[in-house]
């Protein structure tokens, strides 16, 4: 579904990936962990296309949803305008509304769908982040820090919500710092350092998968 080979970027001067490759097959859920600055946000930038590669190559198949780690929800527009949004930008509003209201009632916030973010929740905001990355129907979903700022009981929620998430048969590539939260949900870890590789982790062949990644940091 998805290949990388030996990708590379840099910012003023500072290489922050370093010929990082990496194959994500249909159906999983990878995370990318590493301590900050390592590279796994700009990667996972690179993968969507928000940020352009100065080497290397990143070869993508499917249609991408991506999940801000800020949320970047329209404050001006409710719940259900940020997630009409990219629908009618790309004239694709047919079944649009009903499936926006599908996805909230999935992520249950159905009731929230006339408010505006500034009523949310940290919690809430993250589901309609999540929901309105779903609308556009990708086949690869990229989340970015998903449970940055959330409470232990809410990244329970998250690992539940995305479980959910995987259970649509959507593949995800997941950047985090939180270990606990990735050995939850995802079926390896790819542990970024310095802009490379450290450690490749398969969770469910582990026996301590969170102590084996903090031998690398």
């Amino acid at each position: 579904m998805l290949k990388i080979i030996n990708a590379k970027k840099s910012y003023d001067g500072h290489d922050v990936l370093k010929g990082v490759s990496l194959r994500v097959d249909a159906g999983t859920i990878v995370g990318l962990a590493g301590p900050s600055g390592g590279g796994k946000s700009t990667l996972l930038r690179c993968m969507q296309g928000l940020e352009i590669l100065d080497g290397g190559t990143i070869v993508c198949d499917e249609a991408t949803g991506f999940m801000f780690q800020d949320f970047q929800l329209f404050p001006h527009m409710t719940v259900i305008e940020n997630l009409m949004y990219a629908p009618r930008i790309h004239n694709q509003i047919e079944h649009a509304y009903e499936y926006a209201v599908e996805l909230l009632r999935r992520l249950g916030i159905a009731e929230k769908a006339t408010v505006y973010p500034k009523q949310l929740s940290g919690g809430q905001k993250q589901r309609v982040a999540l929901a309105r990355s779903l609308m556009m129907h990708p086949s690869l979903l990229l989340c970015d820090e998903p449970t940055s700022g959330l409470d232990v009981a809410t990244i329970a929620d998250v690992v539940a919500v995305l479980q959910s998430v995987r259970d649509m048969g959507i593949t995800m590539v997941i950047a985090s710092h939180d270990l606990d939260f990735l050995v939850q949900i995802t079926d390896r870890i790819v542990l970024l350092k310095d802009g490379c590789i450290a450690a490749h982790l398969e969770v469910k062949n582990a026996e301590n998968p969170i102590e084996a990644l903090k031998r690398f940091y």
